[in-house]
């Protein structure tokens, strides 16, 4: 165990320069005193290890001072190979070079352990996009992660939800969810998130710009996600549901949804429960949420939601109650089947 933690430690000195004893005291999840005598272990057995003092100070390795690791295990290289995502990959253009890479790793891998990482890569798979939905392929992809590498601003025509802007962005990072790539872009000192689809155009300037500091990409995306997750349902909406409408709510809701919404335990003469759900900032978009459950749920509050789902099914009653209108003939499946 400590051999191994005293590996762990080297090699993120050797990663990352300088790290703080309270750092690798979280990545390798033991106390900061257990640090202190593992960094003495390793500076008595004669690894050139430092401490720099002061409030930005840490343990680094002296300069130029690598330490040659070839060895790893069978879940660490099975892990390698696991990570290697050919989608994206290609999507940045890196494909030939992550291929190149790993036909490496597998030539340096010793026999019994490439079994192991053949196998990972024969058994899974990644697949980003969501059911039902394709892979973006953003035309300024590879512009905007190459001047994110390079640390140098870009210029974008950009369309949002309301309208066409222009900007000069920072390119801090991207990310991919969903099949869809988002850049994390610094305007004006604040860091805003950019769909990259909805990039009309994008120039590659020659103009560096200066890296916040405190800024990590994964921890400022998870509190953007979150904000607009929230921002996206701000209300609440009181509902009745029948035993199959808990289940549609459950299988059809977002994560972010279903982890907000409260179902009470007392079921009621017909069998259905009251729910508090989290819904949209106005009626038609709560609507158009509540409308997948059917005839499996009833708005109680809010008024104007109860209302404006009254409005839509009376709508669509309406609608199909009479033929279709001229020019608007009905198709049987096997009439618009091509051969």
């Amino acid at each position: 165990m400590r051999a191994s933690r005293m590996l762990s430690i080297l090699t993120t000195l050797q990663a990352r320069g300088q790290v703080t004893a309270p750092e690798l005291a979280e990545a390798c999840e033991v106390s900061v005193r257990t640090i202190y005598r593992d960094i003495d272990a390793l500076a008595a057995s004669g690894v050139p290890v430092y401490a720099d003092r002061g409030a930005e100070g840490g343990y680094r390795l002296l300069d130029g001072y690598r330490v040659r690791l070839n060895g790893l295990s069978q879940s660490e290289a099975g892990a390698l190979f696991l990570a290697g995502l050919p989608g994206p990959a290609a999507a940045l253009g890196l494909d030939a070079a992550m291929i190149a890479a790993q036909n490496k790793l597998m030539a340096a891998l010793p026999a019994n352990l490439r079994e192991d990482a053949g196998r990972m890569q024969e058994r899974f798979y990644l697949d980003a996009p969501g059911w039902f939905g394709e892979a973006e392929d953003p035309k300024h992809l590879r512009t905007i992660a190459g001047a994110a590498l390079r640390g140098t601003l870009i210029k974008i025509r950009y369309q949002s939800w309301r309208s066409e802007k222009q900007r000069r962005v920072a390119p801090l990072g991207l990310v991919l969810k969903g099949g869809s790539w988002y850049l994390a872009g610094q305007v004006d000192r604040s860091v805003r998130t950019y769909r990259i689809a909805r990039v009309l155009d994008c120039t590659a300037l020659d103009e560096r710009f200066d890296r916040p500091a405190d800024f990590a990409l994964a921890a400022y995306w998870q509190t953007a996600t979150l904000r607009l997750e929230t921002e996206m349902h701000p209300n609440v909406a009181i509902v009745r549901l029948s035993p199959f409408g808990v289940k549609l709510l459950d299988a059809l809701s977002q994560p972010y949804v279903k982890a907000r919404t409260q179902i009470e335990e007392t079921v009621d003469a017909d069998g259905w429960r009251i729910a508090k759900v989290p819904v949209g900032k106005t009626s038609w978009h709560a609507a158009s949420e509540l409308l997948r459950l059917g005839p499996e749920a009833e708005v109680l509050e809010p008024a104007d939601l109860r209302d404006k789902l009254a409005e839509l099914t009376q709508a669509m009653a309406a609608r199909y109650r009479t033929a279709p209108k001229a020019g608007r003939r009905r198709t049987s499946p096997r009439a618009t089947k091509q051969s």
